[in-house]
Protein backbone atom coordinates (compact mmCIF):
# COMPACT_ATOMS: atom_id res chain seq x y z
CA UNK A 1 0.00 0.00 0.00
CA UNK A 2 3.13 2.12 0.03
CA UNK A 3 2.15 3.29 -3.62
CA UNK A 4 -1.37 3.96 -2.55
CA UNK A 5 0.04 5.99 0.30
CA UNK A 6 1.62 8.51 -1.26
CA UNK A 7 -1.20 9.21 -4.01
CA UNK A 8 -3.82 9.73 -0.97
CA UNK A 9 -3.16 12.23 1.63
CA UNK A 10 -3.88 11.87 5.31
CA UNK A 11 -7.42 13.34 4.95
CA UNK A 12 -8.21 10.51 1.96
CA UNK A 13 -7.79 12.99 -0.97
CA UNK A 14 -5.68 12.42 -4.17
CA UNK A 15 -2.22 13.94 -3.77
CA UNK A 16 -1.80 16.79 -5.90
CA UNK A 17 2.11 16.18 -6.56
CA UNK A 18 2.16 13.51 -9.07
CA UNK A 19 5.49 13.22 -10.86
CA UNK A 20 5.58 9.97 -12.88
CA UNK A 21 2.51 7.88 -14.73
CA UNK A 22 0.27 6.03 -11.69
CA UNK A 23 -1.86 3.26 -12.38
CA UNK A 24 -5.79 4.51 -11.24
CA UNK A 25 -7.34 1.32 -12.32
CA UNK A 26 -4.64 -1.02 -10.53
CA UNK A 27 -5.35 1.14 -7.27
CA UNK A 28 -9.24 1.10 -7.78
CA UNK A 29 -9.27 -2.81 -7.36
CA UNK A 30 -7.08 -3.20 -4.57
CA UNK A 31 -9.05 -0.64 -2.87
CA UNK A 32 -12.30 -2.55 -3.66
CA UNK A 33 -10.63 -5.98 -2.78
CA UNK A 34 -9.89 -4.58 0.82
CA UNK A 35 -13.49 -3.17 0.81
CA UNK A 36 -15.00 -6.60 0.40
CA UNK A 37 -12.73 -8.31 2.75
CA UNK A 38 -13.75 -5.22 5.71
CA UNK A 39 -17.29 -6.24 4.81
CA UNK A 40 -16.88 -10.02 5.07
CA UNK A 41 -15.35 -8.98 8.74
CA UNK A 42 -17.90 -6.75 9.75
CA UNK A 43 -20.10 -9.43 9.12
CA UNK A 44 -18.28 -11.73 11.03
CA UNK A 45 -18.73 -9.74 14.25
CA UNK A 46 -22.33 -9.41 13.71
CA UNK A 47 -22.75 -13.04 14.41
CA UNK A 48 -20.06 -13.14 16.67
CA UNK A 49 -22.60 -10.86 18.95
CA UNK A 50 -25.21 -13.24 18.11
CA UNK A 51 -23.25 -16.32 19.50
CA UNK A 52 -22.29 -14.84 23.09
CA UNK A 53 -24.39 -15.78 25.88
CA UNK A 54 -26.10 -18.51 23.45
CA UNK A 55 -26.47 -21.54 25.32
CA UNK A 56 -26.47 -23.81 22.34
CA UNK A 57 -22.72 -25.24 23.14
CA UNK A 58 -24.41 -25.85 26.33
CA UNK A 59 -26.97 -28.07 25.15
CA UNK A 60 -24.71 -29.76 22.23
CA UNK A 61 -22.34 -31.54 25.48
CA UNK A 62 -25.49 -32.37 27.09
CA UNK A 63 -27.24 -34.37 24.50
CA UNK A 64 -23.75 -35.70 22.81
CA UNK A 65 -23.21 -36.79 26.44
CA UNK A 66 -26.79 -38.34 26.64
CA UNK A 67 -26.85 -39.68 23.31
CA UNK A 68 -23.16 -41.31 23.68
CA UNK A 69 -24.85 -42.89 27.32
CA UNK A 70 -27.79 -44.14 25.19
CA UNK A 71 -25.81 -45.99 22.62
CA UNK A 72 -23.64 -47.21 25.29
CA UNK A 73 -26.95 -48.34 27.12
CA UNK A 74 -28.27 -50.42 23.74
CA UNK A 75 -25.33 -52.02 23.62
CA UNK A 76 -24.96 -53.17 27.04
CA UNK A 77 -28.50 -54.68 26.93
CA UNK A 78 -28.18 -56.41 24.10
CA UNK A 79 -25.03 -57.98 25.83
CA UNK A 80 -27.05 -58.74 28.78
CA UNK A 81 -30.06 -60.32 26.82
CA UNK A 82 -27.37 -62.48 25.60
CA UNK A 83 -25.96 -63.86 28.95
CA UNK A 84 -29.54 -64.49 29.82
CA UNK A 85 -30.34 -66.18 26.78
CA UNK A 86 -26.86 -68.39 26.99
CA UNK A 87 -28.20 -69.25 30.64
CA UNK A 88 -26.40 -67.23 32.70
CA UNK A 89 -23.03 -68.16 30.60
CA UNK A 90 -20.78 -65.11 29.02
CA UNK A 91 -19.89 -66.04 25.76
CA UNK A 92 -17.02 -68.44 25.30
CA UNK A 93 -16.40 -70.16 21.95
CA UNK A 94 -13.27 -71.65 23.09
CA UNK A 95 -13.41 -75.21 21.97
CA UNK A 96 -12.70 -76.63 25.63
CA UNK A 97 -15.95 -74.36 26.23
CA UNK A 98 -18.21 -76.80 23.72
CA UNK A 99 -16.45 -79.86 23.42
CA UNK A 100 -15.99 -82.19 25.76
CA UNK A 101 -12.78 -84.42 26.12
CA UNK A 102 -11.93 -86.74 28.27
CA UNK A 103 -8.86 -85.61 29.96
CA UNK A 104 -10.88 -82.29 30.82
CA UNK A 105 -14.31 -84.48 32.05
CA UNK A 106 -11.73 -86.72 34.33
CA UNK A 107 -9.85 -83.37 35.92
CA UNK A 108 -14.03 -81.93 36.21
CA UNK A 109 -13.51 -78.87 33.31
CA UNK A 110 -16.85 -78.97 31.81
CA UNK A 111 -18.07 -77.64 28.37
CA UNK A 112 -20.78 -76.16 30.48
CA UNK A 113 -21.62 -74.41 27.12
CA UNK A 114 -22.60 -77.07 25.31
CA UNK A 115 -26.44 -76.92 25.14
CA UNK A 116 -26.81 -80.49 23.41
CA UNK A 117 -25.61 -82.70 26.23
CA UNK A 118 -25.86 -81.91 29.99
CA UNK A 119 -21.79 -83.16 30.70
CA UNK A 120 -22.70 -81.25 34.23
CA UNK A 121 -25.36 -83.74 35.12
CA UNK A 122 -22.98 -86.67 33.51
CA UNK A 123 -20.33 -85.55 36.23
CA UNK A 124 -22.24 -85.38 38.55
CA UNK A 125 -23.29 -88.43 38.58
CA UNK A 126 -20.33 -90.16 37.74
CA UNK A 127 -18.76 -88.82 41.09
CA UNK A 128 -21.73 -90.02 42.94
CA UNK A 129 -20.39 -93.62 42.65
CA UNK A 130 -17.13 -92.91 44.55
CA UNK A 131 -16.36 -92.75 48.40
CA UNK A 132 -15.29 -89.50 49.56
CA UNK A 133 -13.27 -87.79 52.16
CA UNK A 134 -14.69 -85.21 55.11
CA UNK A 135 -12.72 -82.71 52.03
CA UNK A 136 -14.82 -84.11 49.09
CA UNK A 137 -11.97 -85.73 47.92
CA UNK A 138 -12.44 -89.47 45.88
CA UNK A 139 -11.26 -92.43 48.39
CA UNK A 140 -8.91 -94.80 46.85
CA UNK A 141 -7.63 -98.38 47.35
CA UNK A 142 -5.06 -100.61 46.03
CA UNK A 143 -5.57 -104.05 44.12
CA UNK A 144 -3.87 -106.92 44.09
CA UNK A 145 -1.79 -106.26 40.88
CA UNK A 146 -0.99 -102.96 42.81
CA UNK A 147 -2.65 -100.28 40.34
CA UNK A 148 -4.62 -97.29 42.43
CA UNK A 149 -8.58 -97.43 41.78
CA UNK A 150 -11.55 -95.20 43.21
CA UNK A 151 -13.42 -96.75 45.82
CA UNK A 152 -17.18 -97.59 45.18
CA UNK A 153 -20.11 -96.77 47.08
CA UNK A 154 -22.51 -99.53 47.78
CA UNK A 155 -25.31 -100.00 45.52
CA UNK A 156 -22.92 -98.26 42.63
CA UNK A 157 -22.91 -101.55 40.38
CA UNK A 158 -27.16 -101.91 41.05
CA UNK A 159 -27.86 -100.52 37.65
CA UNK A 160 -26.03 -102.81 35.73
CA UNK A 161 -27.34 -105.93 37.93
CA UNK A 162 -30.88 -105.30 37.08
CA UNK A 163 -32.39 -107.26 34.78
CA UNK A 164 -29.63 -109.32 33.22
CA UNK A 165 -29.42 -113.02 32.70
CA UNK A 166 -27.97 -114.25 36.05
CA UNK A 167 -26.83 -117.56 35.08
CA UNK A 168 -27.58 -121.37 36.31
CA UNK A 169 -27.72 -122.47 39.51
CA UNK A 170 -27.83 -126.20 39.13
CA UNK A 171 -24.45 -125.54 36.42
CA UNK A 172 -23.10 -123.96 39.17
CA UNK A 173 -22.45 -120.87 36.73
CA UNK A 174 -23.07 -117.51 36.70
CA UNK A 175 -23.60 -114.33 34.39
CA UNK A 176 -20.40 -112.30 34.04
CA UNK A 177 -19.54 -108.83 32.52
CA UNK A 178 -16.22 -109.35 31.14
CA UNK A 179 -16.04 -105.76 31.40
CA UNK A 180 -16.96 -105.76 34.77
CA UNK A 181 -19.39 -102.53 35.36
CA UNK A 182 -17.08 -101.21 38.31
CA UNK A 183 -14.17 -100.68 35.22
CA UNK A 184 -17.26 -98.83 32.88
CA UNK A 185 -18.76 -97.17 36.24
CA UNK A 186 -14.48 -95.77 36.68
CA UNK A 187 -13.64 -95.55 33.21
CA UNK A 188 -14.00 -91.57 32.42
CA UNK A 189 -14.40 -91.97 28.78
CA UNK A 190 -17.21 -94.26 29.19
CA UNK A 191 -19.40 -91.43 31.45
CA UNK A 192 -18.23 -88.71 29.80
CA UNK A 193 -19.65 -89.52 26.05
CA UNK A 194 -21.66 -92.25 26.80
CA UNK A 195 -25.26 -92.04 28.58
CA UNK A 196 -25.85 -94.37 31.83
CA UNK A 197 -28.37 -96.44 29.26
CA UNK A 198 -25.90 -96.87 26.81
CA UNK A 199 -23.40 -98.05 29.59
CA UNK A 200 -25.52 -100.51 31.33
CA UNK A 201 -26.49 -101.70 27.54
CA UNK A 202 -23.08 -102.46 26.65
CA UNK A 203 -22.52 -104.14 29.96
CA UNK A 204 -25.14 -106.56 29.25
CA UNK A 205 -24.67 -106.69 25.88
CA UNK A 206 -23.66 -110.16 23.90
CA UNK A 207 -20.41 -109.04 23.24
CA UNK A 208 -19.53 -108.47 27.16
CA UNK A 209 -21.63 -110.93 28.90
CA UNK A 210 -19.98 -114.37 29.57
CA UNK A 211 -21.22 -117.40 31.48
CA UNK A 212 -18.70 -118.64 33.36
CA UNK A 213 -18.55 -121.21 36.43
CA UNK A 214 -19.58 -119.60 39.32
CA UNK A 215 -16.32 -120.00 41.35
CA UNK A 216 -14.09 -117.99 39.11
CA UNK A 217 -16.78 -115.44 38.69
CA UNK A 218 -16.56 -114.77 42.65
CA UNK A 219 -12.76 -114.87 42.40
CA UNK A 220 -12.68 -112.37 39.33
CA UNK A 221 -14.49 -109.81 40.99
CA UNK A 222 -14.58 -106.65 39.30
CA UNK A 223 -11.10 -107.52 37.56
CA UNK A 224 -10.44 -107.36 34.26
CA UNK A 225 -9.73 -110.82 32.90
CA UNK A 226 -6.26 -109.99 31.78
CA UNK A 227 -5.75 -108.44 35.46
CA UNK A 228 -7.37 -111.72 37.02
CA UNK A 229 -5.27 -114.42 34.99
CA UNK A 230 -2.22 -112.72 35.15
CA UNK A 231 -1.66 -111.58 38.86
CA UNK A 232 -1.34 -114.07 41.81
CA UNK A 233 -2.90 -114.60 44.91
CA UNK A 234 -1.52 -113.97 48.49
CA UNK A 235 -0.35 -117.74 48.29
CA UNK A 236 1.37 -117.15 45.03
CA UNK A 237 -1.10 -118.95 43.03
CA UNK A 238 -2.99 -118.06 39.39
CA UNK A 239 -6.22 -118.98 39.38
CA UNK A 240 -5.40 -121.37 36.38
CA UNK A 241 -3.65 -123.31 38.85
CA UNK A 242 -6.62 -122.82 41.65
CA UNK A 243 -9.28 -123.54 39.13
CA UNK A 244 -7.48 -126.08 36.88
CA UNK A 245 -8.23 -123.99 33.74
CA UNK A 246 -6.70 -125.35 30.79
CA UNK A 247 -4.64 -123.39 28.55
CA UNK A 248 -7.51 -123.52 26.34
CA UNK A 249 -10.27 -122.46 28.34
CA UNK A 250 -7.73 -119.61 29.41
CA UNK A 251 -7.58 -118.45 25.73
CA UNK A 252 -11.43 -118.28 25.39
CA UNK A 253 -11.29 -116.06 28.39
CA UNK A 254 -8.33 -113.88 26.88
CA UNK A 255 -10.20 -113.86 23.53
CA UNK A 256 -13.45 -112.83 24.84
CA UNK A 257 -11.61 -110.42 26.96
CA UNK A 258 -10.68 -108.55 23.88
CA UNK A 259 -13.37 -109.25 22.02
CA UNK A 260 -15.34 -106.90 24.39
CA UNK A 261 -12.66 -104.04 24.96
CA UNK A 262 -13.02 -104.16 21.42
CA UNK A 263 -16.69 -103.27 20.99
CA UNK A 264 -16.65 -100.99 24.10
CA UNK A 265 -13.74 -98.58 22.30
CA UNK A 266 -15.76 -99.04 19.69
CA UNK A 267 -18.60 -97.45 20.95
CA UNK A 268 -16.51 -95.20 23.08
CA UNK A 269 -15.18 -93.31 19.94
CA UNK A 270 -18.30 -93.51 18.26
CA UNK A 271 -20.08 -91.60 21.47
CA UNK A 272 -16.72 -89.27 21.70
CA UNK A 273 -17.45 -88.44 17.90
CA UNK A 274 -21.17 -87.31 18.39
CA UNK A 275 -19.71 -85.67 21.60
CA UNK A 276 -17.66 -83.27 18.99
CA UNK A 277 -20.04 -83.01 16.52
CA UNK A 278 -22.89 -82.00 19.51
CA UNK A 279 -19.68 -79.07 20.94
CA UNK A 280 -19.62 -78.11 17.41
CA UNK A 281 -22.88 -77.67 16.91
CA UNK A 282 -23.66 -75.63 20.09
CA UNK A 283 -20.59 -73.42 19.39
CA UNK A 284 -21.84 -72.28 15.76
CA UNK A 285 -25.03 -71.52 17.92
CA UNK A 286 -23.80 -69.77 20.89
CA UNK A 287 -21.21 -67.54 17.51
CA UNK A 288 -24.56 -67.23 15.73
CA UNK A 289 -26.70 -66.07 19.38
CA UNK A 290 -24.05 -63.30 19.58
CA UNK A 291 -23.83 -62.29 16.14
CA UNK A 292 -27.78 -61.94 16.09
CA UNK A 293 -27.53 -59.49 19.31
CA UNK A 294 -24.74 -57.59 18.02
CA UNK A 295 -26.70 -57.44 14.53
CA UNK A 296 -29.94 -56.04 16.67
CA UNK A 297 -27.96 -53.38 19.09
CA UNK A 298 -26.16 -52.19 15.28
CA UNK A 299 -29.86 -51.44 13.80
CA UNK A 300 -30.77 -49.98 16.77
CA UNK A 301 -28.23 -47.51 16.84
CA UNK A 302 -28.18 -47.14 13.16
CA UNK A 303 -32.47 -46.32 13.66
CA UNK A 304 -31.99 -44.13 16.41
CA UNK A 305 -29.19 -42.44 14.92
CA UNK A 306 -31.91 -41.82 11.52
CA UNK A 307 -34.50 -40.78 14.30
CA UNK A 308 -32.27 -38.17 15.92
CA UNK A 309 -31.53 -36.53 12.58
CA UNK A 310 -35.31 -36.69 11.79
CA UNK A 311 -36.51 -34.75 14.75
CA UNK A 312 -33.84 -32.11 14.49
CA UNK A 313 -35.28 -31.37 11.44
CA UNK A 314 -39.07 -31.09 12.32
CA UNK A 315 -37.89 -29.07 15.64
CA UNK A 316 -36.53 -27.00 12.84
CA UNK A 317 -39.37 -27.50 10.50
CA UNK A 318 -41.46 -26.30 13.43
CA UNK A 319 -39.67 -23.24 13.91
CA UNK A 320 -40.01 -22.25 10.22
CA UNK A 321 -43.06 -19.54 9.19
CA UNK A 322 -43.35 -22.13 6.14
CA UNK A 323 -45.31 -25.09 7.51
CA UNK A 324 -46.71 -26.79 4.77
CA UNK A 325 -46.99 -30.58 2.98
CA UNK A 326 -44.21 -30.11 0.70
CA UNK A 327 -41.89 -28.10 3.54
CA UNK A 328 -42.60 -31.46 5.65
CA UNK A 329 -41.32 -33.88 3.20
CA UNK A 330 -38.34 -31.85 2.23
CA UNK A 331 -37.41 -32.02 5.74
CA UNK A 332 -37.58 -35.58 5.83
CA UNK A 333 -35.80 -36.07 2.78
CA UNK A 334 -33.05 -33.34 4.33
CA UNK A 335 -32.95 -35.62 6.99
CA UNK A 336 -32.70 -38.64 5.34
CA UNK A 337 -29.89 -37.18 3.68
CA UNK A 338 -27.97 -35.81 6.59
CA UNK A 339 -28.12 -39.42 7.91
CA UNK A 340 -26.12 -41.40 4.59
CA UNK A 341 -23.97 -38.08 4.87
CA UNK A 342 -22.63 -39.64 7.78
CA UNK A 343 -22.69 -42.65 7.47
CA UNK A 344 -18.97 -42.64 7.85
CA UNK A 345 -19.48 -41.55 11.60
CA UNK A 346 -22.45 -43.97 11.91
CA UNK A 347 -20.47 -46.48 11.16
CA UNK A 348 -18.02 -46.22 13.29
CA UNK A 349 -20.54 -45.70 16.57
CA UNK A 350 -21.92 -49.43 15.10
CA UNK A 351 -18.71 -50.82 15.63
CA UNK A 352 -18.43 -49.38 18.34
CA UNK A 353 -21.97 -50.45 19.53
CA UNK A 354 -20.76 -54.39 17.81
CA UNK A 355 -17.79 -53.84 20.24
CA UNK A 356 -19.57 -53.33 23.64
CA UNK A 357 -21.92 -55.75 22.53
CA UNK A 358 -19.45 -58.57 22.66
CA UNK A 359 -17.69 -57.02 25.34
CA UNK A 360 -20.53 -57.20 27.67
CA UNK A 361 -21.06 -60.64 26.69
CA UNK A 362 -17.75 -61.91 27.16
CA UNK A 363 -16.78 -59.64 30.82
CA UNK A 364 -20.24 -58.89 31.91
CA UNK A 365 -22.57 -55.93 32.54
CA UNK A 366 -19.41 -54.64 34.34
CA UNK A 367 -18.48 -53.28 31.08
CA UNK A 368 -21.40 -50.61 30.78
CA UNK A 369 -19.63 -49.46 34.28
CA UNK A 370 -16.22 -49.20 32.52
CA UNK A 371 -17.62 -47.37 29.27
CA UNK A 372 -19.47 -44.49 31.28
CA UNK A 373 -16.42 -44.10 33.19
CA UNK A 374 -14.51 -43.80 30.05
CA UNK A 375 -17.33 -41.50 28.76
CA UNK A 376 -16.61 -38.96 31.86
CA UNK A 377 -12.90 -39.16 31.47
CA UNK A 378 -13.23 -38.58 27.86
CA UNK A 379 -15.67 -35.61 28.67
CA UNK A 380 -13.45 -34.55 31.13
CA UNK A 381 -10.32 -34.63 29.29
CA UNK A 382 -12.46 -32.39 26.42
CA UNK A 383 -13.46 -29.70 28.68
CA UNK A 384 -9.67 -29.14 29.73
CA UNK A 385 -8.76 -29.35 26.38
CA UNK A 386 -10.96 -27.00 25.06
CA UNK A 387 -9.70 -24.22 27.66
CA UNK A 388 -5.98 -25.04 27.28
CA UNK A 389 -7.20 -23.83 23.54
CA UNK A 390 -9.32 -21.24 24.48
CA UNK A 391 -5.74 -19.89 26.62
CA UNK A 392 -3.69 -20.16 24.13
CA UNK A 393 -5.71 -19.00 21.08
CA UNK A 394 -3.66 -16.04 19.99
CA UNK A 395 -6.88 -14.03 19.85
CA UNK A 396 -7.42 -14.24 23.46
CA UNK A 397 -3.98 -12.75 24.68
CA UNK A 398 -4.73 -9.57 25.35
CA UNK A 399 -7.85 -10.12 27.32
CA UNK A 400 -7.77 -9.34 31.06
CA UNK A 401 -6.79 -12.37 33.43
CA UNK A 402 -10.31 -11.84 35.09
CA UNK A 403 -11.97 -12.40 31.86
CA UNK A 404 -10.23 -15.34 30.12
CA UNK A 405 -10.60 -17.41 33.86
CA UNK A 406 -14.34 -16.74 33.64
CA UNK A 407 -14.39 -18.08 30.23
CA UNK A 408 -12.25 -20.94 31.02
CA UNK A 409 -14.71 -21.45 33.73
CA UNK A 410 -18.09 -21.38 31.45
CA UNK A 411 -15.75 -24.32 29.24
CA UNK A 412 -15.00 -26.66 32.13
CA UNK A 413 -18.27 -25.81 33.45
CA UNK A 414 -19.91 -27.25 30.18
CA UNK A 415 -18.11 -30.48 30.44
CA UNK A 416 -18.73 -31.17 34.14
CA UNK A 417 -22.45 -30.73 33.79
CA UNK A 418 -21.55 -33.72 31.31
CA UNK A 419 -20.27 -36.02 33.59
CA UNK A 420 -22.96 -34.66 36.16
CA UNK A 421 -25.72 -35.61 33.93
CA UNK A 422 -24.31 -39.62 34.34
CA UNK A 423 -23.88 -39.56 37.67
CA UNK A 424 -27.60 -37.90 38.35
CA UNK A 425 -28.59 -40.50 36.06
CA UNK A 426 -27.41 -43.30 38.02
CA UNK A 427 -28.31 -42.11 41.40
CA UNK A 428 -32.02 -41.68 39.55
CA UNK A 429 -32.12 -44.93 38.23
CA UNK A 430 -31.36 -46.94 41.46
CA UNK A 431 -34.25 -44.30 43.07
CA UNK A 432 -36.44 -45.67 40.42
CA UNK A 433 -35.59 -49.36 40.40
CA UNK A 434 -37.17 -49.35 43.83
CA UNK A 435 -40.71 -48.73 42.13
CA UNK A 436 -41.73 -52.06 40.23
CA UNK A 437 -43.16 -50.64 37.65
CA UNK A 438 -39.57 -48.80 37.11
CA UNK A 439 -37.82 -52.18 36.65
CA UNK A 440 -39.89 -53.58 33.61
CA UNK A 441 -37.54 -54.15 31.29
CA UNK A 442 -37.56 -52.80 27.62
CA UNK A 443 -35.99 -55.05 24.89
CA UNK A 444 -32.38 -53.88 23.82
CA UNK A 445 -33.53 -50.48 25.83
CA UNK A 446 -32.73 -51.76 29.23
CA UNK A 447 -35.17 -51.22 31.84
CA UNK A 448 -37.48 -47.88 31.93
CA UNK A 449 -35.76 -46.88 35.23
CA UNK A 450 -32.25 -46.37 33.02
CA UNK A 451 -33.85 -45.05 30.62
CA UNK A 452 -35.52 -42.42 32.56
CA UNK A 453 -32.25 -41.70 34.27
CA UNK A 454 -30.21 -41.00 31.59
CA UNK A 455 -32.79 -38.18 30.22
CA UNK A 456 -33.49 -37.09 33.72
CA UNK A 457 -29.93 -36.79 34.60
CA UNK A 458 -29.65 -35.11 31.34
CA UNK A 459 -32.35 -32.37 31.85
CA UNK A 460 -31.65 -31.86 35.99
CA UNK A 461 -27.64 -31.14 34.89
CA UNK A 462 -28.47 -29.62 32.27
CA UNK A 463 -30.39 -26.82 34.06
CA UNK A 464 -27.90 -26.80 37.01
CA UNK A 465 -25.05 -25.69 34.53
CA UNK A 466 -27.03 -23.64 32.31
CA UNK A 467 -27.83 -21.78 35.88
CA UNK A 468 -24.23 -21.44 36.68
CA UNK A 469 -22.93 -20.63 33.43
CA UNK A 470 -25.69 -18.09 32.96
CA UNK A 471 -24.16 -16.47 36.34
CA UNK A 472 -20.83 -16.16 34.80
CA UNK A 473 -22.38 -14.65 31.55
CA UNK A 474 -24.08 -11.96 33.37
CA UNK A 475 -20.14 -10.47 34.70
CA UNK A 476 -18.79 -10.69 31.11
CA UNK A 477 -21.80 -9.99 28.47
CA UNK A 478 -22.07 -6.63 28.95
CA UNK A 479 -18.45 -5.99 28.41
CA UNK A 480 -18.20 -8.52 25.35
CA UNK A 481 -21.35 -7.37 23.59
CA UNK A 482 -20.06 -3.47 24.57
CA UNK A 483 -16.50 -4.46 22.86
CA UNK A 484 -18.13 -6.15 20.59
CA UNK A 485 -19.86 -3.17 19.34
CA UNK A 486 -16.43 -0.78 19.54
CA UNK A 487 -15.07 -3.33 17.19
CA UNK A 488 -18.12 -2.86 14.61
CA UNK A 489 -18.30 0.38 15.07
CA UNK A 490 -14.42 0.53 14.31
CA UNK A 491 -14.73 -1.38 11.50
CA UNK A 492 -17.31 0.40 9.83
CA UNK A 493 -14.91 3.48 10.04
CA UNK A 494 -12.49 1.63 8.45
CA UNK A 495 -15.12 0.65 5.49
CA UNK A 496 -16.33 4.23 5.44
CA UNK A 497 -12.83 5.63 5.15
CA UNK A 498 -11.68 2.80 2.44
CA UNK A 499 -15.27 3.79 0.67
CA UNK A 500 -14.27 7.40 0.95
CA UNK A 501 -10.74 6.61 -0.68
CA UNK A 502 -12.36 5.15 -3.95
CA UNK A 503 -14.61 7.98 -3.68
CA UNK A 504 -11.61 10.10 -3.97
CA UNK A 505 -9.76 7.59 -6.57
CA UNK A 506 -12.48 7.70 -9.15
CA UNK A 507 -12.77 11.64 -8.63
CA UNK A 508 -8.84 11.81 -9.45
CA UNK A 509 -9.54 9.28 -11.99
CA UNK A 510 -12.10 11.25 -13.63
CA UNK A 511 -10.08 14.68 -13.21
CA UNK A 512 -7.19 13.17 -15.09
CA UNK A 513 -9.09 11.85 -17.81
CA UNK A 514 -10.48 15.43 -18.36
CA UNK A 515 -7.13 17.01 -18.24
CA UNK A 516 -5.64 14.06 -20.52
CA UNK A 517 -8.60 15.40 -23.10
CA UNK A 518 -8.54 19.05 -22.70
CA UNK A 519 -4.15 18.46 -23.77
CA UNK A 520 -5.15 16.72 -26.48
CA UNK A 521 -7.72 19.19 -27.91
CA UNK A 522 -4.69 21.97 -27.21
CA UNK A 523 -2.28 19.68 -29.33
CA UNK A 524 -4.47 19.35 -32.21
CA UNK A 525 -5.21 23.45 -32.43
CA UNK A 526 -1.42 24.07 -32.05
CA UNK A 527 -0.92 21.08 -35.04
CA UNK A 528 -3.48 22.79 -37.16
CA UNK A 529 -1.98 26.36 -36.78
CA UNK A 530 1.20 25.52 -37.49
CA UNK A 531 0.48 23.36 -40.37
CA UNK A 532 -1.61 26.96 -41.74
CA UNK A 533 1.35 28.74 -40.64
CA UNK A 534 3.59 26.50 -42.92
CA UNK A 535 0.82 27.02 -45.61
CA UNK A 536 0.74 30.76 -45.44
CA UNK A 537 4.76 30.91 -45.64
CA UNK A 538 4.82 29.09 -49.01
CA UNK A 539 1.95 31.14 -50.72
CA UNK A 540 3.51 34.15 -49.46
CA UNK A 541 7.02 32.99 -51.25
CA UNK A 542 4.87 31.92 -54.66
CA UNK A 543 2.82 35.07 -54.69
CA UNK A 544 3.40 38.63 -56.01
CA UNK A 545 2.95 40.57 -52.71
CA UNK A 546 1.11 44.16 -52.77
CA UNK A 547 0.37 46.19 -50.07
CA UNK A 548 -3.23 45.18 -49.43
CA UNK A 549 -2.25 41.52 -49.46
CA UNK A 550 0.68 42.23 -47.16
CA UNK A 551 -1.57 43.60 -44.56
CA UNK A 552 -3.81 40.74 -44.55
CA UNK A 553 -1.08 38.05 -43.93
CA UNK A 554 0.03 40.30 -40.76
CA UNK A 555 -3.32 40.00 -39.57
CA UNK A 556 -3.32 36.46 -40.07
CA UNK A 557 0.15 36.35 -38.50
CA UNK A 558 -1.36 38.22 -35.61
CA UNK A 559 -4.19 35.91 -34.91
CA UNK A 560 -1.98 32.67 -35.19
CA UNK A 561 0.07 34.30 -32.40
CA UNK A 562 -2.70 34.39 -30.72
CA UNK A 563 -4.07 31.52 -31.40
CA UNK A 564 -0.42 30.00 -30.07
CA UNK A 565 -0.99 31.67 -26.70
Amino acid sequence: MAKENAVLNKEGKLSEDLSEPFDFDELEEKLQSQLEEELADMQFLVEEKEKIGNPDNLGNIIMDVVWEQFINQVAVTAGEDFIKENRGLYLDLRKEAHIQTTENFADGKIATHNTKIDYQKRYDDWQSNFVKDENGNVVTHKTRSGNEEATLVKGARKPFDEGRPRGSVENHTDIDHTVSAAEIIRDPAANAHMTKEEQIAFANSDANLNEMDSSLNRSKGDKSMTDWLDNPNSSGQKPNEIFDISAEEEAKLRQKDAKAREELEKQKKEAEQRSIEAGKKSRKEEALRIGGKALQAVLMQLLAELVREIIAKLVKWLKSSKKALDTLLDSLKEAIHSFIGKMKTHLINAGNTLVTTVATAIIGPIIGTIKKVWIMLKQGWSSLKNAIVYIKDPANKGKPIGRLLMEVGKIVIAGMTGIGAMLLGEVIEKSLMTIPIFAVEIPLLGSLANILGIFLGAVVAGIIGAIAINIIEKQIEKSMKRNNIDAQIKKGNEILRTQHQLQAINEAKLDNTKAAIAQNIHDRHVAAANMMGDSIEIIKANCVIDGSIQDTFDDIDRLFDKLEN
